[in-house]
């Protein structure tokens, strides 16, 4: 499999789990997504606007549309589930389909990503994605972790690449379209 076919998939994938970690946000019972854990971030809200805002930022980059740091300064967070559920689903079919419009000739192109004070750095567009992907695997680890303080036992998130996987999640794949 060529590197963009990999990244496809694991956009893919990227959705698949966001959308079984938000099933199972969404089960929470009051006051369990703002509630103080012991993580990287105070709360699940937190973690999962992190989440969400540290994506927007990275996707900008690789379709150079320009927001740089100032997404940061406009990124308002979202106060419930529901709304962080349906804005991360958005994101993420967004994701697949500019995956799935990478050229082998994009995964090399390198675009300018805006750090601030240490200024506009050109990185690959392979390599930006591969940072995207990283960042949610790490972080949404950190939400499995805090679910398992929580009235909802945290979904399994690591049965999806296999075609083993599919005899237990191809319902899953099928009705999220992927």
């Amino acid at each position: 499999m060529e590197m963009t076919g990999h990244f496809s998939r694991m956009a893919r994938n990227n959705l698949w789990s966001n959308d079984r970690i938000y099933r199972a946000v969404l089960a929470l019972q009051p006051g369990e997504l703002e509630a103080e854990r012991t993580s990287f971030f105070p709360s699940l809200k937190d973690t999962l606007n992190h989440i969400l805002e540290v994506d927007l930022f990275y996707l900008d980059m690789i379709e150079e549309g320009g927001e740089g740091q100032k997404l940061f300064d406009r990124f308002v967070a979202l106060d419930t589930a529901s709304a962080l559920a349906a804005a991360q689903a958005e994101f993420d079919r967004r994701l697949v389909a500019r995956c799935d419009g990478l050229s082998a000739a994009d995964l090399d192109r390198r675009v300018l990503s805006d750090r601030g004070e240490a200024g506009q750095i050109p990185e690959r567009i392979g390599d930006l994605l591969a940072h995207l992907f990283i960042h949610q695997i790490h972080h949404r680890g950190q939400v499995h972790a805090m679910l398992s303080g929580s009235s909802v036992d945290p979904p399994q998130l690591d049965e999806f690449f296999l075609d083993y996987d599919l005899r237990f999640r191809g319902e899953e794949v099928e009705r999220l379209g992927i």
